[in-house]
């Protein structure tokens, strides 16, 4: 019978709350790691994952950073709201603008508790260490259909926006971890490589990493290059749709260095390795928006753009023409040695993977994008074989879970 690719329920499997990771393990290197290559699996520890990367791989990290995204504030009446910060408004700069913004920024938002909130503004303050009083302050510009639109300001403007979300802001996990955040949750829920900061979700499957295994691979002369995702919380947003045609997709900020550019254009002969599915669809993104710089369809706004089915719309050059479109685009750009853009690409079976040759990623919710993903690099049945492996054998799921190494499957463009 044929499969439905389109179909949400496709992407659909029972996973039992008791295995979604709540805490990750004392050691990052210590989840396991399901290997699957040539129709085979394996099941292995993440700690032997330099073994199972051939020398000629190119590893792409996402260096982001998750940002203490969350503020709570008392109303009058003790009442709590939550605000939780997602992205800077349009026309209001990318994240690294805002998080170095003083004394006012704007952002879209989602509040909860919002009926509570009926004062013009909300207001917390806190003593600083060197004395000084802090007033941080909340206020509702206009309610759109899926977020706020909240102005935040502070009376102290020789600290940044950055400086606010440590000091006030509260790290943010993902919905299906049922508790609250710890203090050791700052330092492992980063990946020891984390640089910019922009993200409300950690691209997870970096954290396994550790510096040791770092380290390693230099060792063995495995090449690696960051690129830059900022997550956003529509990771997690679930597909209400029944066709996965009819889901919209979240749009999200890149950056990549020319560097990274210059490399893939001549990537013939390297494994391309994504960890996690943000760094795969930013590499498949810039592929897409150099199409589209050669289609001469890119510039409908300021910010190089790429929707969600452009990739299945664009005439193909080859991976080194698309790279060649992009290193022009940067040539002409106020900076010359990086790429600025925003990627909203859903990558579902059918979509010709054309940067990427093997993925390191942790194991996904049911019926999400996520899975999408991974059906469209290794194929459905194969999805369906690498999950009920991970299930019959004490796999830890989603975000603090263990991780998989899943190289393409040969039938998969």
């Amino acid at each position: 019978m044929k499969i439905d690719t389109d179909n949400i329920e496709t992407y659909n499997y029972d996973l039992p709350v008791e295995r979604i990771a709540e805490y990750p393990l004392a050691e990052r290197d210590q989840s396991k790691l399901l290997v699957y290559k040539d129709d085979h699996i394996s099941d292995k520890t993440f700690s032997s994952i330099v073994d199972e990367l051939p020398r000629n791989t190119l590893l792409v990290f996402n260096n982001t950073r998750v940002v203490q995204a969350r503020f709570l504030f008392q109303t009058p009446t003790g009442a709590t709201v939550e605000i939780f910060s997602l992205e800077p408004a349009e026309g209001h700069g990318g994240p690294a603008e805002s998080m170095s913004a003083r004394g006012k920024v704007i952002w879209k938002c989602f509040v909860g508790n919002a009926k509570r909130w009926k004062q013009p503004e909300l207001i917390r303050e806190v003593q600083l260490e060197n004395g000084s009083m802090l007033s941080f302050h909340a206020r509702q510009i206009e309610q759109k259909a899926d977020y706020y639109l909240i102005g935040f300001s502070w009376n102290l403007e020789d600290i940044t926006f950055s400086e606010i979300f440590s000091l006030l802001g509260d790290l943010p996990l993902p919905p299906y971890m049922k508790r609250k955040t710890e203090a050791s949750d700052k330092e492992r829920y980063q990946t020891v490589y984390a640089k910019h900061e922009g993200s409300v979700a950690a691209p997870t499957a970096g954290l396994h990493f550790t510096d040791a295994i770092m380290q390693r691979l230099a060792e063995k002369g495995i090449q690696k290059q960051e690129v830059t995702l900022h997550v956003g919380a529509g990771t997690f947003k679930p597909v209400k749709t029944d066709s996965i045609k009819e889901h919209t997709m979240h749009s999200e900020y890149i950056h990549v260095n020319r560097a990274t550019v210059e490399l893939l254009k001549n990537a013939d002969n390297l494994q391309v390795t994504p960890v996690g599915t943000t760094s795969m669809r930013t590499l498949e993104s810039l592929y897409w928006l150099g199409c589209k710089l050669c289609s001469k369809a890119a510039l409908t706004g300021k910010l190089l753009e790429l929707t969600q089915w452009d990739a299945y719309e664009l005439p193909a050059l080859s991976l080194r023409e698309a790279m060649e479109e992009l290193l022009k685009y940067i040539n002409t750009s106020s900076d010359k040695n990086a790429l600025s853009a925003k990627t909203a690409l859903l990558i579902k079976p059918g979509y010709e993977f054309k940067v990427c040759d093997a993925i390191i990623t942790n194991f996904h919710q049911p019926k999400s994008t996520l899975l999408c993903l991974v059906s469209a690099f290794i194929g459905i049945e194969s999805m369906n074989k690498v999950y009920h492996f991970a299930l019959e054998n004490d796999y830890r799921f989603l975000s603090y879970g263990d991780s998989s190494l899943l190289f393409k499957h040969p039938h998969c463009s």
